[in-house]
């Protein structure tokens, strides 16, 4: 007797890998991607590899997007202390063997120069998202302290090369997991109440704490400074306050219905500092104005809504923690950034994601834009289990 084996063609595997991922988070993804093309077009005018290695980046980003999409959160959770005790090695090794750009200690070389703290921009939640998947429900308050160590390692490492910005990210990404595992309010407003407390003193003491000579011990001087900085920038209009001055104006000068493409003075005059990077949605806002950044905030607000739709459809509790952790990773680095080029945060470096140039930022989006995509896919998986009632339904926890 013959046995006749049905191959699968080739094109079905293909299309097999692109299924079960979730339409509309592409679609956030290609509107803001087009966003920051378009803005990169008109930033980089006088630069144009700045255009073209942007796109590459992109294109890289995706890459890495669709690669770790295909591997289940199972697969990832087995990175989570490997990745993490590697990442903590290599700021430990910055504090002996780094190297010193612009005054920071920020990179080692491990036959090719890193930035170990981009590696906790992913770890952190990984690890802490791992932490809680183990633990029994409901969690005990020693759960959360554990949680907080393993937090405040990293971020106090990298608060010490210094860099206050990535130390921001990496908080803000470890806090959303803590608070999504369900840390009790008890716990939470204390904290709180002490940061507001902290801001006001600040504002109304700012003369005195500001003068020369007077040392923040908790601060750097240079964090001092643009603290300092922020709260009255026309202090030294040509020096420290010139990013947030030229940043109001572009985006004042901006209106409602912007200068138009390519017609930013501010920006083709070169008045705007860093007009590619962290201050590149001053030139937005000037070229497209009021209409342009709400479209801006509205593709952001909806991926973020993307993240914790995903969230709750999770399968783990490892995915629910880790794709809310990602939504709150993008609207943590889009307040970060428009409020500091706003003037109403200081400025610490923090990239605008999709739009500001940078290779290692966009990596880094991509391996978070790829773990959310993971558990979506996962989450439309319909693993059959049977209740006592008899009837099908699917797994939890």
């Amino acid at each position: 007797m013959a046995v006749t084996l049905n191959k699968t063609p080739w094109h079905h595997h293909f299309i097999g890998l692109f299924l079960r991922f979730d339409g509309w988070l592409i679609l956030a993804i290609l509107f803001l991607a087009g966003l920051g093309l378009t803005a990169m077009y008109s930033a980089g005018f006088d630069h144009g590899a700045r255009f073209d290695m942007h796109m590459r980046n992109m294109v890289l980003a995706a890459c890495i997007l669709f690669v770790v999409a295909q591997v289940p959160p199972s697969k990832i959770m087995l990175l989570a202390v490997p990745l993490y005790v590697v990442g903590v090695l290599l700021l430990f090794g910055v504090e002996f063997f780094g190297i010193t750009r612009k005054g920071a200690t920020r990179w080692v070389n491990v036959g090719l120069v890193i930035q170990p703290s981009e590696i906790m921009k992913i770890a952190a939640p990984l690890i802490l998202a791992w932490w809680f998947q183990l633990r029994p429900a409901p969690f005990r308050t020693t759960d959360f302290i554990v949680a907080g160590v393993l937090l405040a390692v990293p971020v106090a490492l990298i608060l010490h090369q210094p860099d206050l910005g990535t130390s921001l990210l990496v908080l803000a990404a470890g806090l959303s997991v803590i608070f999504f595992a369900g840390l009790t309010w008890k716990l939470i407003i204390p904290p709180v109440v002490m940061a507001v407390l902290g801001i006001v003193l600040i504002v109304i003491y700012e003369p005195r704490l500001c003068q020369d000579g007077v040392d923040w011990v908790v601060l750097h001087s240079y964090q001092k400074t643009r603290v300092c900085t922020l709260l009255d920038p026309y202090n030294d209009p040509l020096g420290r306050g010139f990013h947030i001055i030229q940043g109001m104006i572009a985006i004042g000068s901006g209106g409602v219905w912007g200068k138009g493409f390519m017609a930013g003075t501010q920006t083709h005059l070169e008045f705007i500092p860093e007009r590619t990077t962290d201050f590149i949605y001053a030139a937005f806002a000037e070229e497209f104005g009021l209409v342009g950044t709400s479209l801006l905030l509205v593709g952001f607000l909806f991926l973020v809504y993307r993240a914790l739709m995903i969230a709750t459809r999770a399968r783990t509790l490892f995915g629910r923690l880790l794709a809310a952790a990602v939504g709150m990773i993008f609207f943590t680095y889009a307040f970060v950034n428009m409020g500091m080029v706003m003037g109403i945060l200081p400025v610490v470096g923090v990239p605008l994601p999709f739009i500001s140039y940078g290779g290692t930022a966009m990596v880094t989006l991509g391996l978070a834009l790829g773990i959310l995509m993971s558990v979506a896919r996962d989450s439309a998986i319909k693993e059959p289990t049977l209740e006592f009632s008899g009837r099908a339904t699917t797994k939890g926890r």
